[in-house]
């Protein structure tokens, strides 16, 4: 990844009276020097010791209470288990493995913990600062994740999200991107697109620039699935993506260059970005939940994240047990404030001369999820500003609005001049028409798509999607808006340890989970071999299960994992009639939807 691998200095020092008096099972150490906790594991005399530091957010670990044989700690985060004699998250089950430290003991029976670290990939080839001349270097806020920063001679566009939804139909710009933003993404000499989620990755955008620039050079990172993965079947025409490597510069010309990172939690997904011109660095971390092992550039010129919340169903789309609405409530004020607060401490630690918030301005703005937009609250960036200004005074911090600039060069002078222009006043900063019936009515096309006249499209479909042998049974429901059953829609059972289709649930143990989904947005997921973020992350679907677990691998497969080529349906039409006498599920409801009576219900039309 043009990381090189160092050994670091040793994170803590136990004497020889310590080491002798660890107790088998969890030992909970805090380092005397910076404070910073570890937790070391003894079994029969052997060692095992990690970072007291959960990998999904950051949260510390404590005794976990429900575990009896003293190998457990648990998260006070999300309630994530570590079991610490493997090193394997236990909850949610088959999910990450905790980076170990290396325990070293010393000639007078005292240990040391060490940690293998990454070597910094933007320290090879370092460049002295430059002085910047006014306008030479300005960053423009479009919209969401997108902004455009002129870098000289060159411009350079982030993340262009400009017109539709994201994540089928769930998400729809707040902010107004100012009027000639279009054109501006058609005239960059480079777009840098950080992953595939569609807040970021937009093919509405895309085939709008297609039209006028098939041929602007597009940058990605080299992610275990490829970020252009739908690009053929969305029929959209770029010529010149590039896929580059982790960790490498890339030179643009000789004062600009660019190395793009990934992200150590999701690498199949996320990437994020560091600019530099001239010697001046631009940080941008875009999703990322942990960039390059959480070792960043301090003291960058501009770095800007994430810090919203809100990009995920839960909770809001699950029911029974404990989800009562005050429940949920309570979850999402205290996941909002931990979110704040890690990113506060974050940006205090990497000590940027300027700080901005973004790629969190979305809104659940179709009628239909009103529950949602009234649920799902998000922090704001003023917060977020207003924390980072109180701890740490030192850094500058700019909340977007659509159309302002800031001037690098004007921010850098000491005593820094007044370097961000906001747009002009009476410029309409927050969007008031999104084109719903345009974009719904699409998606809502794939409910009289030939394929679902045959209920063996269902056995069809999940051998493609080929998840099997877990022990998980999935009741499938097809709804209407309002998540309600439809008449004659699609309600089924799929039993992932053989990939069977039971009538009845079996009778074995296994856990179960019900899952409701807009009958337009699923047939479309599964007609297109799409992921099912459009459904988790678009609030397109409501969950319940029992017992009330996560099952990481199965959501890790079909929101990350299922095959990059599509099911063939061709092939599907051409063998139903042999299909549907070899092995059709009994009991399920033979008829396709009366798709007719929901399109009038949801006012659409098919065409």
């Amino acid at each position: 990844s043009g990381s090189v691998l160092e050994v670091s200095p040793c994170l803590l020092t136990l004497d020889s009276e310590a080491v002798f008096s660890l107790k088998d099972g969890i030992n909970f150490k805090k380092s005397p020097d910076d404070g910073k906790c570890y937790i070391i594991y003894k079994e029969n005399g052997e060692l095992k010791a990690c970072k007291n530091q959960c990998k999904h957010q950051g949260g510390l670990f404590i005794k976990d209470i429900e575990d009896l044989d003293g190998r457990t700690v648990r998260c006070t985060k999300h309630y994530w288990k570590l079991n610490v004699s493997t090193m394997q998250y236990v909850n949610p089950p088959d999910s990450f493995t905790q980076d170990e430290l290396d325990v070293v003991m010393t000639d007078e029976g005292g240990l040391q913990l060490v940690e293998v670290i990454v070597w910094d990939p933007w320290l090879a080839d370092p460049q002295d600062p430059q002085e910047l001349q006014e306008g030479e270097v300005t960053v423009t806020y479009l919209t969401h994740a997108c902004m455009e920063l002129q870098l000289g001679g060159k411009k350079m566009i982030f993340d262009p999200w400009l017109t539709g939804p994201a994540f089928a139909r769930g998400w729809w710009l707040l902010h107004e991107p100012p009027a000639d933003s279009m054109e501006r993404l058609c005239m960059a000499d480079l777009i840098y697109i950080s992953h595939m989620h569609s807040d970021h990755l937009s093919y509405p955008t895309l085939k709008s620039l297609s039209a006028t620039r098939p041929d602007v050079p597009i940058y990605v990172g080299d992610t275990s699935r490829p970020v252009f993965w739908m690009l053929e079947k969305r029929q959209v025409k770029l010529t010149n993506i590039n896929v580059v490597p982790f960790g490498i510069w890339q030179n643009i010309d000789e004062h600009l260059r660019f190395m793009i990172l990934k992200d150590e939690v999701h690498p199949e997904l996320d990437t994020c970005i560091i600019v530099e011109y001239k010697g001046h660095m631009i940080l941008n971390t875009v999703d990322c939940t942990r960039p390059n092992y959480g070792r960043l550039p301090h003291n960058v010129d501009l770095m800007m994240s994430d810090f919203a919340g809100g990009a995920s169903g839960f909770p809001m789309t699950f029911s029974g047990g404990k989800y009562t609405e005050s429940w949920k409530a309570d979850f999402i004020k205290n996941e909002r404030k931990k979110l704040m607060n890690y990113k506060a401490q974050l940006v205090k630690s990497l000590q940027p001369k300027i700080y901005c918030p973004f790629a969190g301005y979305f809104v659940e703005a179709h009628p239909s999820d009103r529950y949602i937009k009234e649920t799902n609250t998000k922090n704001k960036a003023e917060e977020l500003n207003a924390l980072i200004k109180k701890s740490a005074p030192g850094i500058t911090t700019w909340t977007p609005k659509p159309g302002a600039v800031l001037d690098l060069a004007l921010a850098l002078m000491s005593p820094s001049r007044k370097a961000i222009t906001d747009p002009p006043s009476g410029t309409n900063i927050y969007k008031d028409s999104w084109d719903f019936d345009l974009y719904v009515d699409e998606l809502n096309r794939a409910i009289t798509a030939e394929i679902f006249k045959h209920k063996s499209w269902i056995q069809f479909y999940y051998i493609w999607a080929g998840f099997k042998n877990y022990n998980l049974v999935v009741r499938v429901i097809e709804t209407d808006e309002d998540f309600i059953p439809i008449a004659n829609g699609y309600n089924y059972l799929v039993d992932f340890m053989d990939l069977s289709f039971p009538t009845q649930r079996p009778t074995r143990e296994h856990p179960y989970e019900e899952i409701k989904n807009r009958i337009g947005v699923m047939r479309h997921v599964v007609k297109n071999g799409l992921l099912w973020d459009d459904l988790y992350i678009g609030f397109q679907n409501r969950l319940s299960r029992e017992p009330d677990v996560y099952h990481h691998r199965f959501w890790n497969h079909f929101q990350t994992e299922l095959p990059v080529t599509g099911p063939d349906w061709d092939l599907f039409l051409q063998q139903v009639p042999s299909y549907q006498r070899s092995a059709e599920p009994q009991g399920i409801q033979t008829e396709s939807v009366s798709a007719s009576t929901f399109l009038e219900k949801a006012d659409c039309t098919v065409s």
